[in-house]
């Protein structure tokens, strides 16, 4: 890297947003109650495209690659999303059948951070979320290609920026049938 380019680099603002405000002392047990908070919270901040997330996977060689798509669906069997099984991270998922999920929230600081195994719907919720796209995107693919998968999750995060960088790092790991809760400042 040059000089000029770590100058540029440094030179561009960075968590330009406005910080929620995080109570760490109340806690919910289970992270789809504090998503579906902060997506409340998001929506209400304005910010654009919300459940926008980048889906993180490998390739046989071990090779990550991620992309952008459109999280469907969050509840207690996982976090959804859907594509077509003959695309390049359908092949990645049967290879290797676990992801990562982020949403970043610019405007209030927020980042959402999921990872975990991978499984498949069963094909009749496949077939009703291809049903609900538009009549111009259905006839794009296949029916038996679209497919529906869940994040099952091994681990949570929320993180809350701020600008000061004294960030707040709220993280879920599943402990038997109920979550452990760690809390970090960095």
């Amino acid at each position: 890297m040059t000089e000029k380019t770590r100058a540029l680099l440094r030179s561009i603002r960075a968590l330009t947003g406005q910080p929620q405000t995080m109570d760490v002392t109340n806690l919910p047990g289970d992270p789809v109650d504090v998503f579906f908070t902060w997506l409340s919270d998001a929506l209400v901040a304005g910010v654009e495209e919300p459940r926008t997330a980048a889906l993180s996977t490998v390739d046989a060689d071990g090779v990550p690659d991620s992309r952008m798509l459109i999280l469907k669906d969050v509840d207690a069997r996982g976090w959804a999303f859907a594509s077509t099984a003959s695309s390049r991270k359908g092949q990645q998922l049967r290879d290797c059948p676990a992801a990562a999920l982020t949403l970043w929230w610019q405007p209030v600081m927020r980042s959402v951070r999921v990872r975990g195994r991978v499984v498949e719907a069963p094909r009749e919720e496949s077939e009703a979320d291809l049903q609900a796209r538009s009549p111009a995107a259905q006839e794009l693919v296949a029916a038996d290609d679209w497919t529906l998968w869940r994040v099952v999750p091994d681990r949570v995060e929320f993180w809350q920026g701020s600008p000061d960088r004294a960030h707040i790092r709220v993280v879920y790991v599943p402990q038997g049938s109920s979550w452990r809760v760690d809390i970090a400042e960095d």
